[in-house]
């Protein structure tokens, strides 16, 4: 996505261009191929939803053929794991490899040790805590619950994203609020889990019996062979 005089355009191909994504199932199959796929552009040619669609068919009413109404289809069906696991952006990962990112992304902790050794913050500690009681949160009432606003705790979009990017959150699906009398209204809010609440516990942390830093290589390695002349660089910048 690129900005220009303040509007925004999509860098993708034609319709009919080859290998050009035109619906959820191309979408799926080609995380699939992959076992993992950042939704916008991030430096690497071709690796993102963005550069496989049409920019035509962003943001439109056409939910059948519309990427950002795929990202909530995807992520509410829990076929993969949904969050901003990308340079702080929102992108897809497979079971498949969810452990290996989990692995090395968590420094092999579960939460209540990384808090435990001291390499949490505490407003990181506010959020997971609320998960302790419930599966999963609308991001507006982490935000309250946890005490992020006007005259409470500071940058809770930093926090919140942090700890998808830590695999410790992902998005299990948009929905729109409630009112009093259980009509919905306003748009389609995320709503946050641990992974091990959609995936389950054993395959997240199935890659714990393994260092970190060989995880680390797994998927890289993968990277590196879809994108083989990349530069090494790139590849490790965009997984970190």
């Amino acid at each position: 996505m690129e900005e220009r005089n303040g509007d925004f355009f999509m860098n993708g191909i034609p319709w009919d261009a080859p290998g050009c994504l035109h619906e959820i199932g191309d979408l799926k199959a080609k995380i699939r191929e992959i076992g993992f796929l950042p939704l916008f552009e991030n430096g690497l040619k071709g690796f993102s939803v963005e550069e496989m669609t049409s920019p035509d068919v962003w943001f439109n009413d056409d939910a059948a053929h519309d990427p950002w109404s795929w990202r909530a289809v995807i992520a509410r069906e829990h076929e993969f794991a949904y969050g901003k696991f990308f340079g702080n952006r929102a992108g897809f990962i497979s079971p498949e490899w969810l452990p290996y990112f989990a692995n090395f992304r968590r420094d092999g902790y579960d939460f209540d040790a990384l808090w435990d050794d001291e390499k949490a913050s505490r407003r990181q500690k506010l959020i997971m805590d609320l998960f302790t009681e419930d599966t999963e949160l609308f991001s507006y009432e982490i935000r309250q619950r946890a005490g992020f606003g006007k005259d409470g705790e500071k940058n809770y979009e930093g926090t919140v994203t942090a700890l998808q990017m830590e695999l410790y959150l992902c998005v299990t699906d948009f929905r729109r609020k409630k009112n009093k009398r259980g009509q919905e209204y306003g748009w389609e809010v995320g709503v946050l889990a641990m992974p091990e609440h959609i995936f389950g516990k054993a395959l997240v942390t199935q890659a714990y019996r393994e260092e970190p830093a060989d995880s680390f290589r797994r998927v890289l390695a993968r990277l590196r062979e879809v994108f083989p002349e990349a530069e090494e660089k790139l590849l490790i910048n965009i997984l970190k």
